[in-house]
């Protein structure tokens, strides 16, 4: 039977819950444990697809098309499990789910109440999550003592109950902070934390304690003895240079250990010799590069977590330290390109909306007229072909129907109806409702044979996760053709997924999300494609043209 690991955080929000379950995971997932991963979020949302950047940072989208919250991208990049649309569950689709149970009599006329109908609708969920696995980790968003979150926090102290302390553990992060003008490691903010959560019936088995640095063992001690808990059971979560380190700090202080205890496992001793390879080629690089990341969310970094540890990922696999430098399109829009000239390589990522728009044609523009190595990904693949469009095609004023209805040349259009990867009829419309209108999820790309893209993954046919509305016209795809735009991928109906400009030194652009696929053990054949260009560009050994 499944073990569960609920994970809950405390005193301030984006404490690094995601991390820590992810990196708990690859703990576990070391000693031979199949692993489950789960997101619990609070907020009334259905999901996070209409939710803006600003306010919750990416959209991760999994194999099965389903979007979530970044968190399983943390999960997915630390741990070889693949999450799906039992993977993260938000008080919107936990009610929405009742609620549809209630209009179809399914409660025979009781009046549906938190509690039990709620909470036995998050314990289901759960469960259904768990799958099969031997350990499923449980986060739940948000802070204790919001009141959002009181019904997950009530289901999982049922879970424990009902399955025993032999089966459930409980971790919960919190903040230790240091006042600098007393020079004072303050443990208050933690012991509250621990009391309001023991309120409600949950005592922490473990405790995650965020600071800036390794925390004294005074401190520890002081707060096991207050929150009661084990002292061996408080763990020093303390800031690192290096994501990847992480799972080395924990294991090193025995959070594995003290979840197999309390579980009655007998695990062989975890082996991080692949997380040890990949600190080891961060911190010993050959190469040096800048990398511009151009859009329109760079105020808020988390918008774009998956692209940017995708090219740190093509880092670690050439030995390279990539530095990423965010530019904000519109600023390029106003100013012009110059700002890209210490660039090695640029990326302009997915997006949607219409402002900065030109600013991203414009970078386009100047990374193929200048022979920067430029990886467009979703929107920037269709700016791409918007910008060849305009300068090599000679259509005067081309554009996306999503920017501008009444353009002559509308090179990117909505498309509205496509097949699944599971042979399925899909549609949508201007009509349609926001949530139901993505072409979502892993489907089936046929790559040209002699293609630039085909030598990259080294295989005529690749699946990638999808996230988009638009599609390029497949009316212009001749005369682009022509001017020297090459469509190099495209889907099993007949609709464009990557482009190249064969006599670029490195131009490739996808309509798919490559990031979401992108680990540090594994990398990503395309970033790592990308970054060794930079390189290469770099010190002038990269050919002219591209190698068919």
């Amino acid at each position: 039977m499944t073990s569960y690991v609920f994970i809950t955080g405390g005193v301030v929000s984006s404490l690094g819950k995601g991390i820590t379950s992810a990196c708990l995971g690859a703990i576990l997932e070391s000693r031979g444990l199949s692993i489950s991963m789960i997101k619990l979020d609070p907020y009334i949302n259905v999901d996070p697809g209409t939710m803006s950047p600003f306010q919750h940072g990416e959209v991760f989208v999994t194999d099965d098309g389903t979007e979530t919250d970044l968190d399983l991208g943390h999960y997915e990049r630390f741990v070889r499990t693949t999450c799906g649309r039992n993977s993260n569950f938000t008080t919107g689709k936990i009610y929405e789910t009742v609620i549809g149970k209630e209009r179809r009599g399914d409660y025979l006329g009781a009046t549906v109440q938190v509690i039990p109908h709620i909470t036995n609708e998050i314990k289901d969920s759960v469960k259904k999550g768990a799958g099969d696995a031997d350990i499923c980790l449980v986060e739940i968003g948000g802070t204790v003592g919001d009141i959002e979150s009181l019904p997950f926090l009530e289901a999982i102290r049922q879970m424990g109950v009902e399955l025993g302390h032999d089966k459930v553990v409980y971790v919960h992060l919190t903040l230790v902070p240091y006042i600098a003008t007393s020079a004072e490691i303050k443990t208050k903010p933690t012991q509250h934390s621990v009391k309001e959560i023991r309120s409600i019936g949950i005592q922490p088995d473990i405790l995650v304690c965020r600071s800036e640095k390794p925390l004294p063992d005074e401190q520890r001690r002081k707060i096991a003895l207050f929150t009661n808990v084990q002292e061996k059971a408080v763990i020093s979560a303390y800031d690192v240079d290096d994501l990847y380190k992480i799972p080395g700090i924990m294991h090193s202080q025995g959070l594995g250990d003290i979840v197999a205890q309390q579980l009655k496992l007998d695990l062989p001793p975890a082996d991080l010799h692949e997380w040890e390879a990949i600190v080891d080629a961060k911190q010993n690089t050959d190469a040096e590069v800048d990398i511009a990341m151009v859009g329109k969310y760079v105020d808020l970094r988390d918008a774009y977590i998956s692209l940017s540890e995708a090219l740190l990922h093509g880092g670690i696999h050439t030995r390279t330290r990539v530095n990423i430098h965010y530019f904000e399109s519109q600023d390029i829009q106003d100013n012009g390109p110059d700002c890209l000239k210490e660039m090695d390589g640029i990326v302009v990522p997915g997006g949607f909306g219409e402002r900065g728009i030109e600013g991203k044609i414009a970078t386009v523009k100047y990374a193929r007229e200048n022979n920067v190595p430029y990886l467009g990904i979703c929107l920037g693949m269709q700016i791409a072909v918007i910008e060849a469009a305009r300068n090599l095609a000679g259509l005067e004023g081309a554009h996306s129907t999503e920017f501008d209805r009444s353009t002559d040349h509308p090179v990117v259009a909505l498309i509205t109806e496509w097949e699944t990867s599971a042979g399925e009829r899909e549609e949508r419309s201007e009509d349609s409702d926001m949530g139901g209108t993505m072409r979502l999820g892993a489907q089936e790309i046929h790559l040209t044979e002699g293609s630039k893209a085909a030598s990259i993954y080294g295989k005529p046919t690749i699946h990638e996760r999808h996230r988009h509305r638009y599609e390029v016209n497949n009316h212009y795809r001749e005369r682009l053709e022509k001017a020297g735009l090459r469509f190099s991928g495209l889907s099993v109906d007949d609709l464009v997924e990557v482009v190249e400009i064969p006599d670029h030194p490195w131009f490739i652009a996808s309509q798919f999300h490559p990031e979401f696929t992108s680990n540090p053990r594994d990398g990503h054949p395309l970033f790592t494609s990308f970054v060794r260009a930079t390189v290469e560009a770099q010190k002038g050994d990269l050919p002219r043209a591209a190698q068919a």
